[in-house]
């Protein structure tokens, strides 16, 4: 059992205030495999008046002195990779071959693209040719950062390099039912010689840290992400101060697939969904199927549900892992049921563990079908392997579907008409929108509209979210 109950600040690793256990618990075995301590005011305070006076001095640094720590960082990480891969898979369950090419290659790739976009971006320019203006890109400050269990370091790089690079001080709280993974990214921080007080880290839970780095006058920027619940919680809490708030919530994806859709739309469409056991705020869990393919669909849909093999997270292969916590697992099985209750046909998976897993929070890959948009399952966000199949008759049905949602993440299309993609994507109400299997491109302003969220992570967007934007008249 891993004994990891100290904080990083200052740049030096202490002992919290007050030692308070908590278990982290690997869903594989439902057995304790580290034991953390949630910190409290204390830890807050301290973390943030480290952050709060190394801010003046981090902030005016060079451009170069940053990309240099940041190309180091890099390195490390890369020479780290196993272990980063080994925490990721032991804390929150991806199968180990997931979570390198998966999960730890994410972590890598971001802070890959924001070191290229640091190189190039301009910190100061003039307004225009015709006046005696200028614009000045500053950091914005101290920034509390709240990162998710689900994709542990994607959602860590994607808010401590940019704050990095835009040169804001920071408090880490990664996830406390998965901290493993942020705990090992501070000690590579640590290795690559960030000035202390730059970054920090303070474990801790929502109710407790969370709350404490939200509502505190002295942090002048929150960013998180998890679920929308949550979220409105945070944004309250920090209105009291009147900082800013990047969120980054749940989604209920829907994936349009068209007569005309590619043979293997619906296969892909349904092995996305069961990615990550289906714990990803991006899943397309609303499959939505043109009613003259509707029965090929469902066929298609149960095939992959079969052949989609579930097990231990340690074991090499092609399966998918426990969800995270009994939490999720009985959150999932309620929906389950639910979905089951209000009258969906179940075609593939449903309630209880997959046969052969007696313990540990694993769940069937399980279709519904004749599925209508009312329904709990096609409303709420499940975060787990299931996929809810639903019929529309034609493009503006499928679109009204679509956004008959609260979320508005990332959205679906499935065609061959290239014209017809477009004509939908522009309707979508939704952060982002994917064609035909086509991925985002490094970089890419990843978000969501309505209760999926606010601002922007990832690239250039990403890197904004951590300045304030000065404006100076007579600069000439």
């Amino acid at each position: 059992m891993l004994d990891k109950k100290n904080f990083y600040i200052n740049g030096k690793w202490i002992l919290p205030s007050k030692v308070n256990d908590f278990e982290v618990i690997n869903p594989s075995n439902e057995e304790t495999c580290a034991i953390i301590s949630l910190g409290n005011i204390d830890d807050v305070n301290l973390a943030v008046n480290s952050a709060k006076e190394s801010f003046p001095r981090w902030s005016r640094v060079e451009k170069k002195y940053k990309i240099s720590l940041l190309e180091k960082l890099y390195k490390i990480y890369e020479s780290r990779w196993d272990e980063m891969t080994k925490s990721i898979s032991l804390e929150m369950g991806a199968p180990i071959d997931w979570a390198s090419s998966a999960q730890t290659t994410s972590g890598a790739d971001h802070i890959k693209d924001f070191i290229e976009r640091l190189k190039i971006f301009e910190f100061e320019k003039e307004f225009d040719n015709e006046s005696d203006n200028y614009i000045a890109y500053e950091p914005i400050g101290v920034c509390g950062l709240i990162t998710p269990w689900n994709w542990p370091i994607n959602q860590i790089a994607l808010k401590v390099i940019p704050a990095l690079a835009a040169g804001c001080t920071m408090i880490l709280k990664p996830s406390e039912i998965a901290p493993l993974s942020g705990m090992l990214f501070a000690e590579m921080i640590d290795e690559a010689g960030f000035p202390p007080g730059v970054f920090n880290l303070v474990n801790g839970d929502g109710p407790g840290v969370g709350t404490h780095l939200s509502g505190h006058p002295d942090i002048d920027m929150i960013s998180f992400t998890g679920s929308t619940r949550a979220g409105r919680l945070i944004t309250k809490n920090a209105a009291e101060t009147v900082k800013r708030v990047c969120l980054e919530l749940g989604g209920k994806g829907a994936n349009i697939v068209f007569a005309d859709a590619d043979e293997k739309a619906i296969k892909r469409g349904v092995r996305r969904v069961f990615n990550n056991s289906g714990q990803s705020c991006n899943a397309p869990t609303r499959l939505l199927v043109e009613k003259s393919i509707y029965e090929r669909a469902v066929k298609e849909a149960i095939e992959v549900a079969g052949k989609t093999d579930v097990d231990v997270a340690e074991k090499k292969g092609k399966h998918i892992g426990p969800v995270v916590s009994k939490v999720q697992f009985d959150k999932i099985q309620n929906l389950i049921n639910k979905g089951i209750e209000e009258g969906a046909t179940l075609s593939a998976g449903g309630p209880n563990r997959p046969e052969g897993l007696d313990k540990g929070y694993f769940v069937k890959p399980t279709v519904f079908s004749d599925v209508n948009n009312e329904m709990t399952i096609a409303k709420e966000e499940i975060f787990g392997p299931v996929v809810s199949i639903i019929p529309f008759s034609d493009e503006e049905e499928a679109i009204s579907i679509s956004n008959d949602t609260s979320y508005g993440l990332t959205n679906y299309i499935q065609t061959t008409d290239k014209e017809k993609a477009k004509r939908v994507a522009r309707k979508l109400r939704s952060g982002m929108v994917e064609i035909n299997g086509e991925s985002f491109a490094n970089g890419a302003p990843f978000g969501g509209y309505k209760q999926s969220g606010s601002g922007r992570e990832g690239g250039t967007w990403g890197l904004e979210e951590y300045l304030e934007i000065k404006s100076i008249s007579g600069w000439k």
